[in-house]
Parts: structure tokens; C-alpha cells; sequence
């Protein structure tokens, strides 16, 4: 039976609230302290008036809830919250998150908040792909890229919250113009979006049949569900290109893992739904770019909980961060 992680001691009936607060929606959980979600709902993330809603329409939502539940606040333990931007940990404060339309800082009242990649990385550690593992990375690949690490049972945030920002390892030197200023970031190459940039440079010197070739020369709609699903179909073109997306997103997970050498490094978002289409070359070309003890050593796992991982995460925050202490497997 596989064992869950908990965090200090706290009282059981206790329950947590979590949050994972994005530009189109916003999901809650309510969770008891094992990581089993109790009741999830979600509600529009109204950005206008420079986002000055936000707060307001979650703690209503969470209010609502509650009464719907029978729940009061002495029922609860704490509450965690995934948000973009740049998060504050101390002031607890987000900037950053323009998306949002929060282009100046941001407080996010008594919530404990982190990056929405990192409360992922939580969720899949504390009640998915992690397993029992205390070090492991997690990466999400969907729009962007963005990552979590977790060391020694701990979330690791940087001087400036910035650790765990994988989607920016440079895997073309020069390539293609990110985002962030940089050129050449996994971002680029791995995300949603890369994989169809990829897709229509590669398609620009195929001379061969190939349905992906068709749409692109016909100005039609690609995305990389589609690339995914015609190389699970022997599209020649199809298989090139993500044959070449996971060669760069195996060489920037050897990097991690020569750096970090983590159990486990869980792949997550949208583009992991390819399963296996993505995680087989990946972990071949991980395993030939990585050091012999760490190829040996470090695993590549899918994602197990999808949509649940966000809020999960962010409950934990509440647990880890009011104990003061890391995670512990039982």
C-alpha cells in the first residue's frame, strides 16, 4: 500500500483550504489532513478593475461554501493558495502576475501562497507521482513551462523565489525569442505553443506525406494534442517532431538531474496527457545525456492527479508553513 506524507501534528478533524488561482478560473478544495479532497468547486477569475475583485470573490466563494457544507471556520486549519506571479512569502504579497491584471504588488490577505508550478509540484509529492520520495522535481508543461523542487521533503523557493523556473534552461543556444528576454528556453521548445513553433519550421523542408504538413500548408488550426495523436498514428512528420521535442526536454531533465539528482522527476500539464508518446524518448534522451549514477538513479514518472494538483499543494502550504517543517512519510 502506498504510504502518504504528513505534515507535524495537527488535529485530524482539522481541515484545509486550498486554492489554485489562475486567469480564467479559480479552483478550491476543501481537504482534510491526509490530502483527500472533501468538496472542489471552481468559479470565473474576474481580472478587471486591474484584478481588484480577485480576493474579494474568493473569499465569498469560500464563505458560500462553507454554509453549503456546514462547515465554520473553526473547522479549519489554514489556507494555501497557488497564484502567478512572484509570490512573497513573508509580506504575503504576489507581483507579477499580469495575467491577472495585478501589475503592481498585490496582498493576498492570510492565505500562505506560492508559485502555481510549485503548489503542483506539492500535490503531485504529497498525494501523487512522488510516492514515498523526499527529493523530487516537478515540471509542467502547458502554455509555459514552469517547475517545483522539493528537497529533503521541503519546497525549495530561492533568494528571490525564483528556484524551480526549469521552463528557462537554455536547450538551443541562440534558438528561438522567449518570453523572458532569453533565447533558446525549454519553454520554447516543450510547452504547447513550442511544439506547434517546431512543428511548422520542420514542416517548411518535409517534401514527404504527412497530414501535419497538410494542415499547416492549408493555414489550419494545429495544436499539440494533434501532433501527439498523428504520431501515435504514424504521421512521419508527426513522430520527427516530437522526437525532436522530447530530445530537448530530455536534455534540460538531465541537467536537473545532474544538478540535483532528485527519486523522482514528475512530468505534468496538458502536453504530459500524451503518456507514454512523450515520456518514452524523453527518458532516452534523459538517460544519454544524464551522469551514469544519476541515469541510474532518477526516475521519469507522469503526473497522476491532473487538475487536483494545484489545490492540493496549495492546502499543504498551509500544513508545511505553520508547522515550520517539512513533510514527513509516515
Amino acid at each position: 500500500m502506498k504510504k502518504n506524507k504528513k505534515v507535524g501534528e495537527v488535529t485530524l478533524a482539522k481541515k484545509l483550504i486550498g486554492i489554485d488561482l489562475g486567469g480564467t478560473t479559480t479552483k478550491f478544495a476543501f481537504i482534510d489532513t491526509k490530502g483527500n479532497i472533501l468538496a472542489k468547486w471552481r468559479i470565473p477569475t474576474d481580472i478587471s478593475e486591474h484584478g481588484s475583485h480577485i480576493v474579494p470573490n474568493m473569499i465569498k466563494s469560500i464563505s458560500d461554501q462553507m454554509r453549503k457544507e456546514d462547515y465554520n471556520t473553526e473547522d479549519f486549519f489554514g489556507i494555501g493558495m497557488g497564484t502567478p506571479g512572484a509570490v512573497d512569502r513573508e509580506k504575503g504579497t504576489v507581483v507579477g502576475a499580469y495575467n491577472l491584471g495585478w501589475d503592481i504588488v498585490q496582498p493576498v490577505g492570510a492565505t500562505i501562497s506560492a508559485n502555481l508550478a510549485n503548489s503542483a509540484a506539492l500535490g503531485e509529492y504529497w498525494k501523487g507521482a512522488g510516492d514515498t520520495a523526499q527529493d523530487v522535481v516537478f515540471i509542467t508543461l502547458g502554455t509555459g513551462v514552469g517547475g517545483g523542487v522539493i528537497a529533503n521533503g521541503k519546497l525549495v523557493h530561492g533568494i528571490n523565489g525564483g528556484a524551480g523556473e526549469v521552463g528557462h534552461i537554455t536547450v538551443v543556444p541562440n534558438g528561438y525569442q522567449c518570453t523572458c528576454g532569453k533565447r533558446g528556453c525549454l519553454e520554447q521548445y516543450a510547452s504547447a505553443t513550442g511544439v506547434v513553433h517546431i512543428a511548422k519550421d520542420m514542416a517548411q523542408t518535409f517534401t514527404g506525406k504527412s497530414r501535419i504538413k497538410e494542415l499547416i500548408d492549408g493555414d489550419e488550426d494545429l495544436t499539440s494534442k494533434m501532433v501527439f495523436f498523428l504520431a501515435d498514428n504514424g504521421d512521419i512528420l508527426a513522430n520527427q517532431i516530437v522526437d525532436r521535442v522530447c530530445s530537448y526536454l530530455g536534455l534540460a531533465l538531465s541537467h536537473i538531474g545532474n544538478t540535483l539528482n532528485p527519486e523522482n522527476i514528475i512530468i505534468g500539464g496538458g502536453v504530459s496527457n500524451a503518456g507514454n508518446t512523450l515520456l518514452q524518448p524523453t527518458t532516452r534522451y534523459f538517460q544519454e545525456n544524464a551522469f551514469p549514477s544519476v541515469r541510474d538513479s532518477t526516475k521519469l514518472k507522469l503526473a497522476q492527479l491532473g487538475n487536483d494538483a494545484g489545490v492540493i499543494g496549495a492546502a499543504s502550504l498551509a500544513l508545511q508553513f505553520r508547522n515550520n517543517q517539512p513533510f514527513a512519510a509516515k
